[in-house]
C-alpha cells in the first residue's frame, strides 16, 4: 500500500492532505530520515512527528468510560469518540465500538476496526463473562442469587428467560454480576424484575480482561497477550 494511502486510511488526513504533509517533512523512518510518497518502508518502521503510526486494521483499545457519555455517533451531547484521538474517528474501516454501555454505566468499553473479531466477543456462542459491579438503592432481599442462578427470571416484555448468572454480595447495596448475555439494560432489569433498583453501575471484566488500572477517561491499545486474556 502506497504510504499515502496508508495514512490517510490511519486518519491523519485526506490524501491531499498527507501528500502535504510529506512535502512538510512530517513522515520519517525510525532513524528520522525524511520519507517521500512513493518510497516502500514497512508499517513499523513509518514515523509521524516522530512517533510510531497507529496500528494497522486489526486495532483494538480499551476506554474505561466514564458515565455520561454515549456510544451511538448518532446521538448529540458527549461522545465515547470524545475521549479519542480525532484520527480515530475517521480511520478506514471505522473503529468502532464492541457493544455498547449506556450514558448512565462507566466502565471497561472496547473499540474495533476488526469486524471478524467484533463478532467473534459479542458473539453469544463465545459465552464470554460481562462483570459488573452495582449499587443499588435498597437492601437486597436475599434470594437474589438464587433467582438469577436459576435461568428462568424473564424480564419485562420479553418471552425467553434470561440465561443463569452469576451473583456476588460485596454489601447490603453492593454487588458484583456477571452475565454471559448482553441485553438491553440487562443489569437494571434483572434488578428490576426483583423490587430493586441499580443507582451505579460499573463494567470491570470482558472474559479474562480487566480495567487493570486504567483511570475514567483514559485508553489503551491492546496487545496480543489481552486479546488473548479476554477468551481466557
Amino acid at each position: 500500500m502506497k504510504l499515502v494511502r496508508l495514512l490517510a486510511n490511519l486518519g491523519y488526513g485526506s490524501r491531499k492532505q498527507v501528500a502535504q504533509l510529506f512535502r512538510e517533512g512530517a513522515v520519517t523512518d525510525a532513524s528520522g530520515e525524511v520519507l517521500y510518497a512513493d518510497d516502500k518502508v514497512e508499517h513499523a518502521d513509518v514515523r509521524f512527528e516522530g512517533e510510531p503510526l497507529d496500528p494497522p486494521q486489526g486495532m483494538l483499545l480499551m476506554l474505561n468510560k466514564p458515565t455520561g457519555y454515549t456510544c451511538s455517533r448518532k446521538d448529540v451531547g458527549r461522545l465515547v469518540y470524545d475521549l479519542l484521538p480525532p484520527r480515530f474517528g475517521v480511520r478506514n474501516p471505522v473503529l468502532s465500538t464492541v457493544g455498547r454501555l449506556d450514558r448512565d454505566t462507566s466502565g471497561l468499553l472496547l473499540f474495533t476496526d476488526d469486524g471478524q473479531l467484533l463478532h467473534r466477543i459479542i458473539s453469544p456462542k463465545s459465552e464470554l463473562g460481562k462483570v459488573y459491579e452495582a449499587t443499588l438503592a435498597e437492601d437486597l432481599k436475599g434470594n437474589e442469587a438464587e433467582v438469577f442462578a436459576a435461568g428462568t427470571l424473564m424480564l419485562e416484555g420479553e418471552t425467553d428467560p434470561l440465561e443463569p448468572a452469576s451473583l456476588e454480595v460485596l454489601g447490603p447495596r453492593h454487588v458484583r454480576l456477571t452475565l454471559t448475555e448482553g441485553r438491553y439494560h440487562q443489569v437494571r432489569r434483572m434488578f428490576a424484575a426483583v423490587g430493586n433498583h441499580v443507582e451505579t453501575l460499573e463494567r470491570t471484566a470482558l472474559g479474562g480482561l480487566t480495567l487493570g488500572g486504567l483511570e475514567p477517561g483514559k485508553w489503551r491499545l491492546l496487545t496480543e497477550e489481552d486479546i488473548r486474556a479476554i477468551f481466557g
